[in-house]
């Protein structure tokens, strides 16, 4: 006599109980292809700092799916989601693929805060995005668990632990805290939020770095005709580092000792604005700052030398819309400062300018209106050097033209 599995016997009667098993599928893809002049295929160049459209250089894509399970008040969520990158250079090509999300999310469980959210596994954790230059400015994911969503009057407070990284000398956390909800003045709401990140010791040894603090200020205005928000952002030790950068602050740790001396400051401004019936304006404005940032060498280990660092950027992206599908797209960026250069023993000023035109046709006529599908050609300029084309033996250019298709989507 066969026995009945208990797992499966289990799940059955749960699903009978409570859901339909209607999976939900949702993700992000971007797909294309270019023909630059003097790098030969497509190029990526300062994106975040010059903007993302017509200057892309891979295949990326996010498959999610995930499943509600609901039994009386409590709803219980289940979350996975695959991440795949590669440059697309043929079609059958192998490329990084990560779990980038699996976790359980439940709402309801208590009395007195039924739209509180008890979470543990890994998770994209409250990413806050500007999408037209790809930047995470605030990105703490990972594995961990926490509470979100809390009722504190009419603010809502989220805690949350994650991992963050590990070797045989240490392993790395981030402890995340946020308030949001935080009224302002009218149609303005303020979100605070403040992440710690230290490392405990091994057998063999400890983190050489020391714990650092990243503190974030999100001030959201809703407009009539859009919206603007303005990000404050203060870091110490790696996350000072990271404040200076464009990238995802809270999504590394450099754990070399290099900038245990670093603080850094970054001001970000960025919104979406309708311009009257067929134009609307997306924009970025930002200027970071950094002091007694660390030099690395190729290998990550410290040079001993410390810079003060800064650097600005400016992005706009109009878009003309020709009917309910097609629309004409421009973007142009520009971004300038000082970097670390020379194995970590100097510094070296550096600057990029970026104008790009793009014929579009998506299912919708809102600036966030996805599928789109992109004809573009893009000018780049490299304002400090000639790294366009750049061999070991031959100099480059400083500038380069592409032309390309590409699509984005997401649902």
């Amino acid at each position: 006599m066969k026995k009945v599995s208990v797992i499966a016997a289990a799940v059955a009667a749960t699903l009978a109980a409570g859901s339909a098993f209607a999976v939900d599928f949702n993700g992000y893809m971007r797909a294309g292809t270019g023909i630059s002049n003097n790098d030969g295929g497509d190029i990526s160049f300062m994106k975040n700092g010059i903007g993302r459209l017509g200057n892309e250089d891979d295949n990326y894509s996010e498959f999610g799916f995930s499943e509600e399970l609901k039994t009386g008040e409590q709803n219980w969520r289940i979350e996975s989601m695959i991440a795949s990158s590669n440059s697309g250079a043929s079609g059958w090509q192998d490329g990084d693929f990560n779990v980038a999300q699996f976790n359980v999310q439940a709402k309801g469980l208590f009395a007195s805060d039924k739209e509180a959210v008890l979470w543990a596994g890994k998770r994209y954790y409250q990413r806050k995005d500007i999408h037209i230059t790809d930047t995470y400015f605030l990105d703490t994911s990972g594995t961990g668990g926490g509470i979100e969503n809390v009722s504190i009057g009419n603010q809502k407070f989220s805690f949350a632990v994650l991992q963050d990284g590990e070797d045989s000398d240490y392993a790395g956390y981030k402890v995340d805290a946020r308030l949001a909800g935080i009224s302002l003045w009218n149609d303005a709401s303020l979100e605070l939020a403040a992440v710690y990140n230290f490392a405990t010791e091994t057998a063999n040894g400890n983190s050489e770095a020391d714990d650092g603090v990243l503190a974030t200020a999100i001030i959201h205005q809703n407009l009539s005709f859009g919206f603007n928000q303005t990000i404050l952002q203060y870091g110490t030790a790696s996350y000072g580092e990271q404040a200076y950068r464009l990238g995802g602050a809270g999504s590394y740790y450099d754990r070399s000792g290099a900038q245990d001396d670093a603080n850094g400051f970054r001001f970000l401004n960025w919104g979406v604005v309708s311009l009257g019936q067929s134009w609307e304006l997306g924009h970025q404005l930002g200027y970071t700052v950094g002091s007694d940032i660390g030099g690395t060498n190729s290998d990550g280990d410290y040079t001993g030398q410390q810079f003060d660092l800064s650097q600005f950027t400016a992005v706009v992206r109009p878009m003309y819309k020709w009917n309910d599908t097609m629309r004409t797209v421009f973007e142009a960026g520009y971004n300038s400062g000082d970097r670390i250069a020379n194995g970590g023993l100097a510094k070296e000023d550096f600057g990029g300018a970026k104008f790009t035109v793009a014929q579009t046709w998506a299912m919708g006529d809102n600036f966030w209106a996805r599928p789109e599908l992109r004809i573009y050609a893009s000018y780049l300029k490299d304002l400090e050097s000639d790294s366009f084309g750049a061999t070991e033996t031959q100099a480059g250019e400083d500038n380069d033209v592409v032309v390309g298709i590409q699509v984005e989507a997401w649902w």
